[in-house]
């Protein structure tokens, strides 16, 4: 993540969300994303996407990217979210992208996609674990198997970190390839088994400061992104409902039981917006260990209450396949399984709180990954 001065305000670019939303509010109809679930791709609104340049945002122009920060990147990511856009924002540009463009590989004209890493403990669903051999010219041969990596089916390399003499590495294999299973997750998203039987490719060393950790949290803070929008217009959507919808002669959102619902919802969009937000700038400074580990904590269990509570307050009709409401509750299902459950950030964030001691939990707390430095 690139370094900033200490103290150096870093300022989203409204034009950014503007220019997203306009872009994401004319192509992400209901049919739009009825059909990307049936087909497993979008691929209108995938190119009119990379043609505003937001497909590489917060790759440095040096390296064939759009510039930007890590924070604008993840207000993008935001309005996919909040437009349920699907397409693989996350995966071409501030993972895959950011990998290749770190080791220093060439970047394909067409998709990239990252295999997520493993979690040692258990503590997200998917990802793989594979082993490389590196030859002199950085030819490279990768064995392995692969579970629920996104967009793999539409993707033309494959990106993954893998360990060599004990340094990481960043591998670049062509999709052709690879052996590619499609599946989906719960949303209809491709999240595909990739197998790789000595398959052949591109590595080089991986600089100070990328490897399958940096990963993962870069990863986490992508689908914190993602879910901060879903969960925002899911709160938008339940409000209107239940303005809309009359029973007894007054709106049921004049009922005290439908309110508490709208409450719990609306906080916990702010909380992930807020959450999101602080993790992307302290991430765009630096060093964001502890920011991305708690927002990843906070979003992974208000997805959980926000969908409860907007279905509630939905009732039978947000169990349609006809209203919209299911694009963004089965979606935040999906991405809060992804880079970081619920017991694994806790156990993260638990760890750090052990290592900062009883003088440091104060200012780890309030200074957060500064007091980590």
């Amino acid at each position: 993540m690139t370094a900033r001065a200490p103290g150096e305000p870093v300022v989203v670019d409204e034009l950014v969300t503007e220019t997203a939303h306009r872009l994401f509010n004319e192509l992400c109809t209901h049919e739009a994303v009825q059909a990307a679930e049936d087909n497993g791709a979008a691929p209108e609104i995938w190119d009119a996407f990379c043609e505003t340049g937001f497909d590489l945002i917060a790759i440095d122009e040096d390296a064939g990217g759009s510039g930007g920060t890590l924070a604008d990147a993840a207000e993008v990511l935001r309005m996919v979210g909040y437009h349920a856009a699907p397409i693989p924002a996350a995966e071409n540009g501030i993972l895959g992208g950011w990998l290749l463009a770190s080791a220093g590989l060439d970047r394909p004209d067409g998709l990239v996609t990252v295999i997520p890493p493993r979690a040692a403990d258990g503590g997200w669903s998917g990802g793989g674990a594979c082993s490389v051999d590196v030859a002199g010219d950085g030819s490279a041969t990768v064995t392995g198997e692969a579970l629920r990596v996104p967009w793999a089916r539409s993707a033309e390399v494959i990106v993954c970190v893998c360990e060599c003499d004990g340094q990481p590495v960043v591998v670049a294999l062509p999709a052709a390839h690879c052996e590619i299973t499609p599946l989906p997750n719960m949303a209809g998203e491709p999240r595909d088994t990739v197998r790789l039987n000595g398959a052949a490719g591109r590595a080089a060393p991986a600089p100070d400061g990328v490897d399958a950790d940096s990963l993962a949290q870069r990863g986490a803070l992508s689908r914190v992104a993602l879910m901060a929008g879903a969960i925002e217009k899911m709160c938008q959507l339940t409000v209107t409902y239940t303005n809309d919808r009359v029973q007894f002669g007054r709106p049921v959102a004049r009922f005290q039981a439908v309110q508490q619902h709208l409450v719990w919802a609306a906080q916990d969009a702010a909380l992930v917006r807020m959450a999101a937000e602080c993790a992307a700038r302290e991430a765009t400074r630096g060093g964001a260990d502890f920011e991305i580990a708690a927002a990843k904590l906070i979003a992974n269990q208000a997805a959980a209450r926000a969908t409860k509570a907007c279905h509630q307050a939905h009732g039978a009709m947000g169990m349609t396949q006809e209203y919209p409401l299911h694009h963004y509750s089965r979606r935040l299902w999906s991405w809060r399984k992804e880079y970081g459950s619920d017991a694994h950030w806790s156990a993260v964030l638990g760890n750090m709180a052990v290592g900062a001691g009883a003088d440091g939990l104060y200012h780890l707390i309030t200074d957060g990954s500064a007091a980590l430095a």
